[in-house]
Order: structure tokens, then sequence, then C-alpha cells
């Protein structure tokens, strides 16, 4: 939840947004825009911004946890909902808003269960984003207007929320499984021993509820909805 300190002056109580705010879009011009969206509508003083994951994992590193994220699905380093499971893992008790161009019930739908604050069309007005992050300070989720409830998690919500549970190092174990690497090569690429990337991989297939190798990648691409995000520019 987004912590605000409350000041008085002249008996008119204004909020303040506590702490800093990331901004995650590889477009310049966009980027730009959310940051002045978010100095308009929270007051935020402090806001730092990247291109790519990597980017905003590295200005997580060694720093107090942002009271808020701005996060675009589709950027040049992650695949749909894999950016938003990685980021939630370096700052799990950070708000995540999805800004998208995308707005369909399934990509929706899978950002919440991944973990996801709310979720605002990228080209809403600021009254939108307002609304949305008075929502979350509140404790609720934003869904966006237009957006059907679905009667049941589908078959990939349950994917996403197993991938969800994965630790760093089970993700990162996962990666190298799915770039086509044997546990003696990932243990030299983590330097760690080959029984505990064994012992990972059995505790991974246990949480993704695989038999094997083979289906772990399956199940970690069908959760990033490659399909359903445009090709990078």
């Amino acid at each position: 939840m987004i912590s605000f300190d409350t000041a008085s002056a002249d008996n008119t109580a204004t909020a303040t947004p506590q702490g800093w705010a990331l901004v995650i879009d590889d477009h310049p011009l966009f980027c730009d825009a959310l940051e002045l969206t978010l100095k308009s509508v929270t007051g935020f003083t402090q806001i730092k911004t990247a291109d790519c994951l990597e980017n905003a994992l590295a200005t997580l590193e060694d720093v107090a946890a942002p009271a808020l994220v701005i996060l675009d699905l589709n950027l040049p380093d992650v695949n749909g909902l894999d950016g938003l499971i990685r980021l939630k893992r370096h700052a799990e008790k950070t708000p995540v808003i999805i800004v998208s161009s995308m707005t369909d019930n399934s990509i929706i739908s899978g950002a919440i269960v991944a973990g996801a604050a709310g979720f605002v069309p990228k080209h809403s007005p600021r009254a939108v984003f307002k609304d949305a992050i008075e929502q979350i300070e509140r404790g609720e989720i934003y869904k966006p207007a237009g957006y059907v409830e679905s009667s049941g998690p589908s078959e990939r919500d349950e994917t996403v929320t197993r991938l969800s549970s994965l630790t760093n190092q089970q993700a990162r174990i996962l990666e190298l499984i799915c770039e086509g690497k044997l546990n003696k090569q990932i243990a030299y690429d983590l330097t760690i021993a080959e029984t505990t990337v064994k012992a990972h991989v059995t505790a991974i297939m246990r949480k993704l509820g695989v038999q094997s190798r083979t289906q772990a990648v399956l199940v970690a691409q069908d959760a990033r909805f490659a399909s359903a995000l445009p090709n990078p520019e």
C-alpha cells in the first residue's frame, strides 16, 4: 500500500507520498508523460525511470524499495508477464501499476494474478491515474472500466500463480533451463553445487505441477503471453 503523510496548513490537509516512485517504460515520451502525471496527481518529488527491466532491477539494488512502480508490459528485455513476476520478487511489498495499450481481459486478469495492484490503459487521462492510485492507497485493486470479471481463474491464471511462487533463485534456474542448459552448466553459471541445482529443479517442478524439465519450459512460455504482445519496434 502507498503510504502518505498528511500535513495541515491553514486547516487544509494535503497528502504527500512517502518514499520514491519508479517508472519503467522504454518509450521516452511515454516515460516523461508518466513521470509528469505522477508528480501531478500524487505529489511524488523523487521519481526514477528505467527503459528496461534489467535497468529497473539495477535501480532497486541497495536502496529502500519504492513506494510505487509504474510498469509497461512490453519491454525489450521481457516477454509478457515475466517482467512483472520478476519485479515483484525484488519489491514484493511495493504496489505495481501496469500501464499498457493492451486491455484484453486475459492480460488484465493475468497481471492481477501475477501481483499487479492495478491496470491502467496507457492512454488514460490523469484523472484515471489519480483514481487508480487513490484506490490502491485504500488497499484495493484498480481495474479499468470495461474489464469483465471472470467466473473463476483460468488455466493460464493458475499457471501464473505457480510461477509467482518461485523464489528468485528458482526463477533464475528456470530461465536457464528455458535456455537449454543442463544442471552442470547451471551450477557453473550460478556458482553453486550441482546437487543444489537438482534440489531446486525438483522444487520448481513440484511448484509448477509438472513431471519434467520440458513441461516446466512449456509452463514458463505459456505464462509470458508472447502471442498477445506486439513485436518490439
